[in-house]
């Protein structure tokens, strides 16, 4: 399982870190929109409090961390008006997991950003941020480097894939 191999150092190179997110900025959207934003999370403090807040959300025991060690987090939101901002946050996300394993790093799509979001201290952590305007959280890319090998991918049910010739 990826949650189990994702290391919390070192964190990786900040130019690598770019490359993933500039990959998510070429995500497919709808009507053209960038209505998405990514908040690269690295300061080990904001990333304690998020993973703190994220915790009580997930009502997990004190110490756990969701974010499993990672020492990035990419945190996508995208504009609450937006009707298709959950469509095109997710892809957002495809792309920044697909950018990180194209560059050798491990990731995971943690949840509870939606929840997150509807906080008042997550949104007064966004304004802290700079960020102005309502929000829904999509999700946390959490980023680290793998340990040992890759695990192999088990196997897809059979029977999704129709075609029509």
């Amino acid at each position: 399982k990826i949650r189990e191999i994702l290391l919390s150092v070192p964190t990786p190179p900040a130019d690598i870190v770019r490359d993933i997110v500039e990959a998510s900025l070429y995500a497919p959207r709808s009507a053209g929109s960038e209505s998405v934003r990514t908040i690269v999370i690295t300061d080990k403090i904001m990333r304690q409090k998020l993973s703190e807040l994220n915790c009580r959300i997930g009502h997990w025991k004190k110490g756990f961390d969701p974010f499993y060690g990672a020492p990035v987090i990419l945190l996508v939101l995208a504009e609450k008006d937006w009707g298709n901002a959950v469509y095109d946050g997710s892809l957002v996300m495809g792309n920044l997991m697909l950018a990180a394993h194209a560059l050798g790093l491990g990731s995971i799509w943690i949840n509870r950003a939606r929840e997150e979001f509807e906080q008042p201290e997550f949104k007064a952590l966004l304004k802290e941020l700079g960020v102005a305007g309502e929000w829904i959280g999509i999700g946390h890319c959490a980023l680290g480097y793998i340990e040992g090998e890759l695990p192999k991918a088990a196997p897809r049910k059979p029977g999704r894939v129709l075609w029509v010739e």
